[in-house]
């Protein structure tokens, strides 16, 4: 054997061979870390990418789309653009997002005029046997995904809703393009006359004739352009969808990567400990010749032959935790953004390469320390001090963690970066790292306070832990970071949670709520339904909500417009105001209450004046207040139904809010609307209870992930509290020895490593308790407001947290008494051999 791989055995393989469980642990840590980022990522790239493919397919060669509000716009702007002499061809388009009838889902429809959708868009027409099916009234065409969805095949039914009526439709065929995505195509008249949309489109495509540049043709003709209706590449308009997810995403990640992070200071904790029981085999192995490089080299290589083992463990665990995500939460994971999106995931090479190599850099970095302690120590000190900490040399002076605690207070206030709450990660990265060089001096100054017991197994743990503070502090770094981490996220949930409860019954005081369709956007209550419903026997009184979706700025997505029945003497106290509302002042317009998020994207304050696109038409408000709203992270904005139906001649409603009459309950109220009105088959009904526990259940579906993404910190965390301190009590295996030569029993020496067990565990969830709470801060006021822009208060889950923290003294405890019994097993006499 060569000397060089003499030294390489000597050095590796002795740790490999001693340190076995630990390192396996070190391995599955960065696996975790690695197949959760990974599968995080891998379900948003094929998410994002899934839906953009189906966007540039289905929008065929058209160079600009013409759109407007949900609820379509004048389809006299058609005949002037297809006259344009820049435009070559011009195809209409009525999308509508059909509520299937007696389900809770719906179907995108598309209406194409097949002759014009043929040169544009081709992926828009069906595949038909008779060609005349793509004009009949009552035919539609599912796409692959949908048809696989619903399991319907040609020649069957589809029934969907209509206002209240259903109407149903023959299944004539397939849409051509084979995307992932759910929709079905119709001829555009027969759309228009079956859901409502007579006169109206929801976009125009445009292809340019030769030369004409889009940006230029998109400026000509922006201004002539009723209010509302805007123009944009289909690349443009797709991204505005992904914009809105991005945030949702990017925490997505955040999350996955504290898991590797944490799993990096397991490797730390792991090697500084080994380092250190090796360090009189390193000084001899200097001695011999051995260069201080080449030390730090192969010292290094421990931590990158770690990270390469739990970055090909963890790729592979990523992309089956990724397929078996994406069966379970669909592309979205729970938050709603690609609900129409079924893609089959796909490799990607470059982020599978992008987590090896970060997983490999974490354990890298992990094991950077103590390569370097190890590699400057001198032979001659190292042989006389083989218990020295000089892997946290660095961390001793307070002043580095001093300043990254005072950063992070600074970088908090800081505004967000291309829209993400950027400075916010930041913050909480810089508390955690000048909390964590200050562990030493924590720990020290806690356990300067503990007083003498009388105990000498007790005063023994508490002298032992303040002569090693370095050793402590290596002991606490993988708890410290995943419980505070935890306990942050853990506050933040639990305080939107309750705000989110809190919100729900602030907005729902009727009795019951009946909505025309629990999805999609087809269903609406005529004028004629509303004065049945408001006749029926035992109703004392109704109001109703007319929801629409209208674009206030060009670019931007849809915000919600909620045209509602409001009190005349006081409209705000029917709204969950943030602050005071404005009050009404003579010669102001009508008045529209925003939410948070309309004050974060477009700078709306109260006594500001707005501009609405209604029916084409900008209509001047005055901002009356601001409400919270926790349903529509892009915006919402209420007016009054009556100033709205004025504005537009839109009389329909989509909700009722229903108030009864002392000893009607529900069931009879369910009993006279059926007999009441026709088509009540086709209406839901909730009460307030039955609709917060459903937005309750919907809330921790949408946070399952993250719910995950904490748990597996946490797990490494404890496990790293369990490896540091099993790995500390094996290398205290002489000094057991020696307490047991001078009279101290198995017993004695059992509660003593009891009480430093629990003493560590008590600091670490002192520390993470306190440095939790101050994330939390971060995350409630600077990270949720600049990812969702809503606001929350502040709520404390105490039982949650309870639990926490007695799972983690339990576990030390176990830990303690576990390597109690190990470091007795041996002989006392072998135990000090080395000291004779």
């Amino acid at each position: 054997m060569s000397p060089a791989r003499a030294v390489v055995r000597a050095t590796l393989g002795g740790a490999f061979a001693r340190e076995r469980g630990r390192l396996l642990l070190c391995i599955l840590a960065i696996a975790l870390g690695v197949a959760l980022g990974f599968a995080v990522a891998l379900i948003n790239q094929t998410a994002v990418a899934e839906f953009e493919a189906s966007v540039q397919i289905l929008s065929g060669t058209a160079d600009l789309e013409i759109r407007g509000p949900r609820g379509g716009f004048d389809e006299r702007i058609f005949p002037v653009l297809a006259r344009n002499p820049d435009v070559a061809l011009a195809s209409p388009v009525v999308e509508v997002d059909a509520r299937l009838a007696g389900r809770n889902q719906a179907i995108r429809i598309i209406g194409v005029d097949a002759f014009r959708a043929a040169a544009v868009t081709p992926a828009l027409i069906g595949s038909a046997d008779d060609p005349l099916d793509l004009l009949r009234p009552d035919t539609i065409f599912l796409s692959p995904a949908a048809a696989t969805t619903l399991d319907l095949a040609p020649g069957d039914r589809l029934a969907v809703q209509s206002g209240l009526a259903v109407r149903s439709l023959t299944i004539a065929g397939y849409a051509r393009a084979g995307t992932g995505e759910r929709h079905a195509l119709m001829d555009i008249a027969a759309t228009q006359d079956a859901f409502a949309r007579v006169g109206l489109l929801t976009r125009i495509d445009l292809r340019l004739r030769p030369g004409v540049k889009p940006e230029a043709f998109s400026q000509r003709i922006a201004a002539t352009l009723p209010a509302g209706v805007s123009v944009g590449t289909p690349q443009a308009n797709a991204s505005i969808t992904t914009r809105m997810s991005r945030a949702y995403r990017v925490n997505l990640n955040v999350l996955a990567l504290v898991a590797l992070f944490t799993g990096g200071l397991l490797v730390f904790s792991t090697q500084a400990l080994s380092v250190a029981r090796r360090r009189a085999q390193f000084a001899l192995l200097r001695t011999l010749g051995l260069a201080r490089a080449r030390l730090e080299r192969l010292l290094l290589a421990e931590g990158a032959v770690i990270g390469t083992a739990g970055a090909c463990i963890g790729l592979a665990g990523g992309y089956a935790l990724a397929r078996v995500a994406l069966a379970t939460f669909g592309a979205d994971l729970g938050a709603g953004f690609f609900r129409g999106v079924a893609p089959e995931i796909v490799l990607d090479p470059l982020a599978a390469l992008t987590f090896a190599l970060l997983g490999v850099a974490v354990a890298m970095l992990g094991s950077l320390l103590p390569a370097r302690a190890a590699a400057r120590t001198q032979p001659a000190t190292a042989l006389k001090s083989a218990g020295d900490d000089r892997a946290l040399a660095p961390l001793r002076s307070p002043w580095s963690g001093l300043t990254m605690l005072a950063a992070g207070a600074l970088v908090a206030f800081l505004p967000p970066i291309m829209a993400l709450p950027l400075p916010g990660y930041a913050a909480i990265a810089l508390l955690l790292f000048g909390t964590l060089l200050l562990l030493p001096r924590i720990a020290a100054l806690l356990l300067r306070r503990a007083s003498a017991t009388g105990i000498v197994s007790t005063d023994l743990a508490f002298a032992q832990l303040r002569a090693n503070p370095g050793q402590l502090a290596m002991s606490l770094a993988t708890i410290v970071a995943s419980v505070s981490l935890m306990v942050a996220m853990a506050i933040m949930v639990g305080s939107f949670r309750q705000s989110l409860d809190a919100w729900l019954t602030r907005i729902l005081p009727a009795d019951v709520y009946v909505r025309a369709g629990a999805a999609g956007d087809s269903a609406f209550l005529s004028p004629g339904d509303q004065q049945r419903l408001a006749g029926l026997p035992g109703v004392t009184r109704i109001d109703f909500l007319r929801n629409q979706g209208v674009v206030l700025t060009p670019g931007t997505a849809r915000v919600a417009l909620l045209a509602r029945d409001l009190p005349g003497d006081d409209p705000a106290r029917a709204l969950p105001l943030v602050g005071d509302a404005r009050p009404t002042q003579a010669g102001d317009p009508p008045a529209v209450w925003v939410s948070e998020a309309i004050v974060d994207l477009f700078g709306s304050v109260p006594g500001s004046i707005m501009e609405l696109p209604l029916a084409g038409v900008p209509q001047r408000f005055v901002v009356a207040g601001v409400w919270r709203d926790y349903a529509r992270q892009q915006g919402a904005l209420v007016i009054d139904r009556a100033t709205y139906a004025r504005l537009t001649g839109d009389r329909n409603a989509t909700d009722a809010a229903v108030w009864l009459s002392p000893g009607t309950g529900i069931a009879a109220f369910r009993a006279t609307l059926e007999a009441g009105l026709p088509d009540a088959a086709q209406l839901t009904l909730a009460t307030p209870g039955e609709i917060r526990r459903l937005s309750i259940a919907v809330f921790d579906r949408t946070f399952a992930a993250t719910y995950a993404l904490e748990a597996a910190a946490v797990i490494i965390g404890l496990v790293g509290l369990s490896s540091s301190f099993g790995a500390l009590v094996l290398a205290r295996r002489r000094e057991f020895g020696m307490l047991r030569h001078i009279g101290m029993t198995r017993r004695q020496i059992g509660t003593m490593l009891a009480t430093e067990g629990l003493t560590v565990t008590g600091i670490g969830l002192a520390v993470g308790l306190v440095l939790g709470w101050a994330m939390s801060l971060i995350l409630i006021h600077v990270v949720n407001r600049q990812s969702f822009h809503w606001g929350m208060d502040l709520s404390m889950p105490w039982q949650p947290l309870a639990a926490l923290a007695a799972t983690v003294l339990l576990l030390a405890t176990a830990t303690a008494v576990a390597s109690a019994r190990s470091a007795m097993s041996s002989d006392v006499v072998r135990a000090v051999k080395d000291d004779w």
